[in-house]
């Protein structure tokens, strides 16, 4: 045994409190999610596919059934025609918002690919159609609650937007108490307010979902933690019924809604694949603290801190460089079961403002829950990590990318 399998071992005797909490909530959320599938008597007749208008799907409109369900909320859309997490959010965004409205994110400011969405010129963003966006800051990576309420006073938005997940700010996510937290003060505040949330990298890791802690709706992708690594594309919606259907009559046609969509493929996949997320999920978060935990003991800092579970799939890590940074990526590359032998470099990726590097060896193209490592190249040099479908790939990647580290550094 070397001194990086040691290291890994005694970092998993240190983790072995916080496995046990990960597996109570996986737990939690299995139960809650097989309740969900026997309420809805899911049988094969559920996973066959449909084309054309796709009237009376009974596969699609079931699944949405189940989702709703799953997040305590009224309604939701869960499809295979929204193509990202980023879609999903956009079409919240314009199922809801009206010319005139104003949108105030208390998160600070958005991801990288919404950006766009909300502000760039001549492509139909939100600024286009007259929707104004202002945001609060976070306070050490905290809610601002004093900002939040000069805001409300101020701007008198018709929607509240919360990205949960950290994107590419070096925060933790925000727990569901924190959401719970600040929703209550937001309401309390303004009632008629909206309260949205990105809640992309955020399904599964806690036993409830922002839409039972206060929220009015929320968005994801189907290729991070609910398609348990499964579900080849697709996106979800779920909160109250009246937002939901709003946003029904954006993602196909106004008077039409979710009458239509059909899908040719079998629906199988989306099933499955949510019927595992609760599991894969807490594969993925025991990868993230074991990430979190080596790479501190070799004297890098990373988020969540040991001992700290996470809120999110992903772990931070800063490194001294971008030389280190990028081999980092390369050996998370290395070790994936598809395109190993590819080697990552960093490029102009459509919709982020800095090249970005991506290692993503993955099942499905671009899947987060997967075991990948993307980072901007720019100070500081963090990469994000998310995903693992097993714990046990995540562990031997670690090991990897340690060993590779420590040769490059040799060199």
């Amino acid at each position: 045994m070397n001194s990086t399998e040691k290291l890994i071992k005694e970092c998993e005797a240190n983790l072995s409190g916080l496995f046990a909490e990960i597996d109570e909530i996986a737990y939690a959320n299995q139960v809650k999610v097989l309740d969900a599938f026997r309420k809805h008597k899911i049988a094969l007749r559920h996973f066959a596919p449909t084309s054309g208008y796709g009237y009376d799907d009974v596969g699609r409109d079931t699944l949405s059934g189940v989702f709703a369900d799953i997040f305590g909320a009224e309604k939701a859309i869960a499809s295979p025609l929204i193509t990202s997490g980023t879609h999903a959010i956009t079409l919240m965004l314009f199922g809801i918002l009206r010319p005139g409205d104003t949108v105030f994110s208390i998160s600070g400011d958005v991801y990288d690919t919404l950006r766009d969405v909300i502000s760039k010129r001549g492509i139909g963003s939100l600024k286009d159609f007259g929707i104004e966006f202002e945001k609060a800051e976070l306070k050490d990576g905290k809610f601002d609650y004093s900002a939040i309420e000069c805001g409300l006073k101020k701007l008198k938005p018709k929607m509240v937007f919360i990205q949960r997940s950290r994107g590419y700010s070096w925060r933790n996510a925000f727990s569901i108490e924190e959401i719970r937290k600040v929703c209550e003060f937001v309401k309390g505040m303004a009632p008629n307010v909206i309260i949205a949330v990105d809640n992309c990298y955020g399904e599964f890791v806690s036993a409830i979902e922002p839409t039972e802690a206060g929220a009015d709706i929320c968005a994801g992708s189907m290729i991070k933690n609910p398609g348990g690594g499964i579900a080849p594309t697709g996106g979800y919606i779920a909160g109250k019924s009246s937002l939901v259907e709003a946003v029904g009559h954006r993602l196909t046609a106004p008077g039409v809604g979710m009458e239509v969509g059909s899908y040719a493929a079998d629906y199988r996949p989306f099933y499955q694949g949510l019927f595992l997320a609760p599991h894969v999920t807490s594969q993925a978060l025991k990868g993230c603290v074991l990430f979190s935990e080596v790479f501190s003991k070799l004297g890098y800092t990373a988020l969540p801190k040991c001992g700290d579970i996470p809120n999110d799939i992903i772990c931070s890590i800063k490194f001294d460089c971008g030389e280190e940074l990028i081999e980092f990526c390369r050996a998370i590359q290395s070790v994936s079961p598809v395109d190993s032998h590819v080697v990552p470099y960093p490029w102009d990726m459509p919709g982020y403002n800095d090249q970005v590097i991506m290692a993503a060896g993955t099942f499905v193209q671009g899947a987060s829950i997967e075991l990948s490592a993307d980072a901007p190249i720019k100070e500081p040099y963090v990469a994000y990590l998310q995903g693992g479908l097993t714990y046990e790939h995540v562990k031997y990647a670690a090991y990897q990318c340690i060993e590779n580290i420590l040769k490059s550094k040799q060199n």
